[in-house]
């Protein structure tokens, strides 16, 4: 059996961890699940540490088990929270956990011995009456226990719902539930569900004697002290819908030095002697940017697969390295819009693009200030169309046109403008 807790270590994915699970989980090949709130239909990149932790599970011989929060999704986790979570209504719910069950198909394998499967805890919970639940559940965990965790300690001071404090006894009892049907030991997560977890291996110790196990991972940091996965514009999403591939991409290769050393041990599955090399080649020459080129092309490869990587290589190539109209033309219409995100667009009518170059970049548009600017500008060599470099005599026609409908002109060295033909 791999050692799975061996392989966490050395990629820094420990926080806490149960006595004995590391040899528990030496000698038997057992099941672990980690829980997701459905409160968004789509995960983001901060849930890429938990679904690679499941993924090297699977990988050391271990059944993971994603557990989807239909059920505590309706009531909120307090962890981590400063005030209590608006309530989502069941068909979001629903859509949101129909769509990222399909992003779970590209990280886990659903086939074979150890084959992953996802549950959904509102099968044991919806037909779960109040008066059962403390029955079965609450009367085995005391008031005491439950004050003393961090999530509830925290929320003290500015109050915390029943509904929220009895959060963590539905959670622990989905341990107990998957423990006592699903053969799962293990619960796996984030340090900041440690005390949820915990409460799940206590249920299941007061009410059966029995033993199970738990790993939690830190909660990732930038090197600057900022959170990770958060940009200005928000989360980074792994639906290309929210976050194009293009942005995704940068996002990886934009990591300092420290961060990306850190990155490609949590989010890839390079063993130790591939990330030692590429660290040391990174090193001889940092500002060509090795480790962040890596980083980015095995995650974005991972999350969207090899055409929108070639689409996110081709995007950055635009802006930062050589490209030509060839390239352009590659880029379907969303990937082109992302790359120039915020560039001045100018709306046109088909029949005005067939004027004059000079009235399109200037009285057309306010591209240039006068047809003389204009003028001046592209006898300099220093104005082009779609990349390409043009003269006087260059005409704009339909056949320009990218994606049927844009043209991207370009002044001096920084300066991007979008023609869109309507």
């Amino acid at each position: 059996m791999k050692n799975f807790v061996g392989e966490l270590k050395w990629r820094g994915l420990i926080h806490d961890i149960t006595p004995k699970t590391e040899d528990y989980l030496l000698k038997n090949s057992t099941a672990g699940y980690i829980g997701f709130d459905p409160t968004a239909d789509s995960l983001h990149i901060g849930n890429l540490v938990q679904i690679m932790t499941l993924v090297h599970f699977q990988k050391c011989g271990h059944t993971p088990i994603i557990l989807i929060g239909g059920a505590t999704g309706m009531i909120g986790d307090p962890s981590g929270k400063s005030k209590e979570r608006s309530f989502l209504d069941e068909e979001i719910l629903i859509n949101n956990q129909r769509k990222i069950k399909k992003q779970f198909e590209k990280f886990l394998n659903f086939s074979g011995n150890n084959s992953a499967s996802i549950v959904n805890n509102k099968t044991w919970f919806e037909d779960f009456n109040i008066l059962k639940f403390l029955r079965k559940v609450g009367k085995h965990i005391s008031v005491n226990y439950m004050m003393a965790k961090d999530s509830v300690k925290s929320r003290l001071s500015t109050g915390m719902s029943f509904t929220e404090f009895s959060y963590q006894l539905v959670q622990g009892y989905d341990f107990y539930w998957l423990w006592k049907n699903k053969n799962c030991k293990v619960q796996l997560g984030g340090s900041d569900q440690w005390g949820n977890i915990v409460t799940g291996t206590e249920l299941i110790r007061r009410k059966e004697g029995g033993n199970a196990f738990a790993v939690t991972t830190p909660l990732i940091q930038k090197s600057d002290g900022g959170k990770f996965g958060k940009t200005e514009e928000g989360n980074v999403w792994l639906d290309k819908n929210k976050t194009s591939s293009y942005k995704f991409y940068q996002f990886w290769l934009n990591s300092s030095d420290e961060d990306a050393k850190n990155y490609i041990k949590i989010f890839t599955l390079k063993n130790q002697n591939e990330i030692n090399d590429l660290v040391e080649e990174h090193d001889k020459a940092p500002h060509l940017r090795v480790l962040q080129k890596e980083l980015a092309k095995d995650v974005t490869l991972r999350v969207h697969g090899q055409n929108e990587l070639n689409n996110a290589l081709i995007a950055s190539n635009i802006l930062f390295g050589k490209s030509t109209s060839e390239d352009l033309i590659k880029l379907d219409e969303d990937t082109f819009l992302s790359v120039f995100e915020g560039v001045p667009q100018f709306e046109l009518k088909q029949d005005d693009i067939n004027c004059g170059l000079l009235d399109l970049l200037s009285e057309k548009t306010n591209i240039f200030d006068s047809k003389g600017e204009a003028r001046r500008m592209i006898t300099s060599n220093a104005v082009s169309i779609n990349k390409e470099k043009i003269s006087l005599e260059f005409q704009t026609s339909s056949e320009n046109l990218i994606n049927k409908k844009y043209l991207l002109v370009q002044k001096g060295k920084k300066n991007y403008f979008i023609i869109k033909i309507l």
